[in-house]
């Protein structure tokens, strides 16, 4: 039997699962964007609801997310959020998936890493928007929409394609 008088137990147990399926998901992406890592679901009775890391280059030793860095949180959260396409997916259709900048905490090799799991989705006929300043972004995207400000409160759009050879 699982419940209290308030339900929160039932609650818990309920987004546990959900939790389960989202990590299960994620580590599929993370596994091609940064094999280094895996996330698990923290066994203590009190937090239950928290997302542990295992890093593999330290000997599978188990820390907390808030102890990655820059780079290492933005391919964790990328790796999230396409664990939750993933999962949303399972009811309805996701087409598309919009980033917003974290691309410039990222060194050139987790760059081309995460790059290339955009350029996998594109192909799986998903549309990615990524939204930077980062120059090396760049010469990878051949459609680009800039937006500059006029100075006056307005802004222009411009688009730009390119053709990558």
């Amino acid at each position: 039997m699982i419940g209290s008088s308030q339900g929160d137990k039932f609650a818990k147990f309920a987004q546990g699962i959900t939790l389960d399926q989202l990590i299960y998901l994620a580590n599929k992406h993370l596994e091609i964007l940064s094999p280094r890592y895996e996330l698990q679901r923290n066994t203590e009775s009190n937090k239950l609801l928290d997302i542990e890391i295992i890093d593999g280059f330290q000997g599978d030793a188990v820390r907390g997310v808030n102890t990655l860095s820059g780079g290492e949180s933005f391919i964790v959260s990328l790796s999230l959020a396409l664990g939750l396409s993933s999962l949303a997916s399972q009811k309805i259709s996701i087409d598309s998936l919009f980033l917003d900048e974290g691309f410039g905490t990222l060194d050139s090799d987790s760059l081309e890493l995460a790059l290339n799991a955009l350029n996998q989705l594109q192909s799986s006929g998903k549309m990615v928007g990524v939204i930077s300043h980062v120059e090396a972004l760049k010469e990878r995207i051949p459609l680009q929409i800039k937006i500059e400000p006029k100075g006056d409160g307005t802004s222009g759009l411009e688009l730009n394609t390119f053709i990558f050879k």
